[in-house]
Parts: C-alpha cells; sequence; structure tokens
C-alpha cells in the first residue's frame, strides 16, 4: 500500500513539473519601429503671385524755373499684379530667411496741375488752364527677408517677417496736356517729358500662414506692406520738369507654395530592445 501511494505521488510531481515548463513559452521578439524626427532645417524655392493696391505719396515738379517746385494738384497710382520668387533658408522650426525678387507689372498713373494756357485763349493769349498729365511706371523689388515662425498648428504655420532692399523705379514718359478751364476743348496740344528710373531704398513687413501640402511642399497666403522711397519721374521739357514722386506704399494680398529639399527625409531613432522576462526555475 504505501509502495503504491509513493508511486502515485512521484507520478503527479513528473506530470506537474513538465506542465510547469510548458507554462511559460517565450514570445518572439519583434523588432523595434523606428521613431521619424521631421526636419526642422534646409534650403527652399519660393515663388508668389498676388495683387498690388498702390499708394502714391505724391509728386511735384520745377514749373518755369528752378526756384518754383510746385505739387500735382490730383496723382493717382493704380494697382496692379505682382509675381516674384526666391531662393531661402530654413534654420529652425522657428525662423527662416530669403532672398526675393518682385515685378510689379505697368500701374497707370493720372495727375494734373493748375496754371496757364499760352495757346488756348483767343489771339493765343494766356488763360487759366488745367493739364492733364498721364504715364505708368514699373517696378523690381530685391529684398533679404526673416520670418518667424509662430508654431505649428496641425497644417497651418502662422508667421511675421520683415525686409530691407531696394526697388528699382522705371517711370515711363509722361504726356502733358493742358486745355482752357472756361473751354475745355481748347487744347495746346501735348508736351512729352522723358521718364526717369532710378533705384530706391525699400522695407518691408509681412504676415501670413504657411500650409502644409506634402513633406516638401507648403502653399503660403499672406500679407505684405512695402514702402519705396522718392525719387526721380520725368525730365525738363519746354519750360517745366524736371518732376520727382514722393515715393509709393505697396499693400500686397499674395499667394504662393514653398518647396523644400529634403523635407521628407527624417531621422530614426531606434528605441532599446524590451529585455524578456526570464522563467522561474522550476526545481524537482
Amino acid at each position: 500500500m504505501m509502495k503504491s501511494l509513493i508511486g502515485a505521488l512521484a507520478t503527479l510531481l513528473v506530470g506537474t513539473s513538465a506542465f510547469s515548463a510548458d507554462l511559460y513559452t517565450p514570445e518572439p521578439q519583434q523588432p523595434a519601429q523606428e521613431v521619424a524626427v521631421a526636419q526642422s532645417s534646409g534650403w527652399y524655392l519660393r515663388g508668389d503671385v498676388g495683387y498690388a493696391f498702390t499708394h502714391l505719396r505724391g509728386s511735384n515738379y520745377f514749373q518755369g524755373s528752378n526756384s518754383s517746385l510746385v505739387d500735382f494738384n490730383s496723382a493717382k497710382l493704380d494697382g496692379n499684379v505682382t509675381l516674384g520668387g526666391g531662393v531661402g533658408y530654413q534654420i529652425n522650426n522657428y525662423l527662416r530667411t530669403d532672398v526675393t525678387l518682385d515685378y510689379l507689372f505697368k500701374s497707370d498713373f493720372k495727375g494734373s496741375t493748375k496754371g496757364d494756357c499760352g495757346g488756348c485763349g483767343p489771339d493765343f493769349t494766356a488763360v487759366p488752364a488745367t493739364s492733364s498729365d498721364v504715364a505708368s511706371l514699373t517696378a523690381y523689388s530685391l529684398l533679404a527677408n526673416a520670418y518667424v515662425d509662430l508654431g505649428t498648428y496641425g497644417a497651418f504655420t502662422p508667421y511675421v517677417g520683415g525686409g530691407l532692399g531696394g526697388t528699382y523705379v522705371k517711370w515711363s514718359n509722361l504726356k502733358n496736356t493742358s486745355c482752357s478751364d472756361a473751354n475745355p476743348d481748347s487744347c495746346d496740344g501735348s508736351v512729352t517729358h522723358n521718364g526717369r528710373g532710378s533705384w530706391r531704398f525699400t522695407y518691408a513687413l509681412m504676415a501670413g500662414t504657411s500650409i502644409d501640402l506634402t513633406c516638401n511642399l507648403k502653399a503660403d497666403v499672406g500679407y505684405r506692406f512695402r514702402h519705396i522711397q522718392g525719387g526721380d519721374m520725368f525730365g525738363y521739357a519746354e519750360n517745366g520738369g524736371p518732376g520727382y514722386d514722393k515715393g509709393l506704399n505697396l499693400h500686397e494680398a499674395r499667394i504662393g507654395a514653398r518647396y523644400t529639399f529634403g523635407g521628407c527625409q527624417t531621422a530614426s531613432y531606434m528605441p532599446p530592445a524590451d529585455i524578456p522576462i526570464q522563467p522561474q526555475p522550476v526545481y524537482k
């Protein structure tokens, strides 16, 4: 009887040990996942198109002699489309810089002055007259810019910025026609003044937002203010001129795109592998 009990107990212990050995089966090790870290710097190209609402701050000219500088009675400059491009560098997640070249398409100028019309009155006597002055300008701006990105919210990154540089303003010939105030149909013909061109100091202020389209490509929607210093406008002709403009303010609504080289590259971080739980020793 005792031998039977001992045999049964031994059989039970052996079975329990085998069961315990089968209870732990180590899991196969999974390769560690790579964690993508977005690029925060790199070179980019940009292109922009917009519309500039222009404000001419005034214009004047010498009338009759170099001692009489007279303001135009009215001076209005129409707006037009702007087109630009540039190259830049994203320094980090918050700061970037670029150099841009922008072109303002032909903007028409209309002005008027008061004076005398020598050939408008009877027997070519001088009578009070108003002159009509028409011209146009185009402009190239070369600016060095810096921007502060104000954080990224989903796909949107608002920013503010500023720029310094120069603008080459090219005025076309100015056509001046004087007509009698009493009889607007009585005019003394037109005088053409040669247009002038010059480089002017320019500064700019910007605000807008970038929108992530892909890892390389961002849309850019924004506003830019440009102040262009005054300069030469037209030359002397028939006892009038030269003339000068007092500077321009441009308010621009712009939309564009920036393409970042290497924007899809990521750095890889490999976390340490998990240490498997070691099975407890089984004592028989």
